[in-house]
């Protein structure tokens, strides 16, 4: 359980994120355990919370997406199996609280990028490629302030579905990790010193 964020925390995790706003609680979390067991645990811990399941979830063999209503807002849980890893991101979504620059245009998804390294770095995603500057948005992840003063040149509009990002950072190899984004979400990505950003959900 991680009680900072008040997010039950699956166990045997290799990886683990997590944000808390006033707009957002969320939690990213690689773990070995299979996906079925994954899911049969976050379903028994969220409706021990009196979340409520939707109807409409989406349950294959490599990926699952639930939906749950709660008291505070709405709530989404999206695993993926890849590479012998179940990636598990659960996030409560606070609407009232959530102001204008840090919400998706209708029907789109929001991409809000970062660099906290202390080289420039180009990172590209569904063909377009923007490059940060050294510390360039930094603060990303720590700060609501920081994602809502965020330069227009450091947010991308992409319309849900997966994609790729791929990080090319000077004297390295080009990195590339898969995720998948769905309508009316953002998601922040911070360049660090271990290579290809986690996406982040910030909203």
């Amino acid at each position: 359980m991680s009680d900072d964020m008040g997010l039950p925390l699956v166990d045997r995790w290799a990886l683990m994120t997590a944000k808390n706003s006033p707009f957002m609680r969320s939690a990213h979390v690689e773990t070995p355990l299979g996906l079925e067991a994954v899911l049969g645990f976050y379903r028994a811990a969220l409706e021990k919370r009196g979340w409520t399941e939707n109807d409409g979830a989406v349950v294959e063999p490599d990926r699952a997406v639930v939906a749950f209503t709660t008291s505070d807002g709405p709530a989404l849980l999206r695993l993926v199996r890849q590479d012998n890893t179940t990636i598990a991101d659960l996030a409560l979504r606070k609407p009232l609280a959530a102001t204008a620059k840090i919400r998706p245009a209708p029907g789109q998804v929001m991409l809000l990028l970062g660099n906290k390294t202390d080289e420039a770095a180009d990172i590209t995603v569904n063909e377009r490629t923007i490059r940060l500057a050294a510390h360039a948005g930094e603060n990303l992840m720590d700060s609501d302030a920081a994602a809502d003063k965020l330069p227009d040149g450091q947010k991308i509009d992409l319309p849900p579905g997966k994609y790729k990002i791929t990080l090319k950072l000077k004297g390295s190899a080009a990195q590339t990790r898969a995720f998948e984004v769905a309508v009316n979400e953002t998601w922040g990505l911070l360049v660090g010193p271990e290579g290809v950003p986690l996406p982040m959900r910030l909203y």
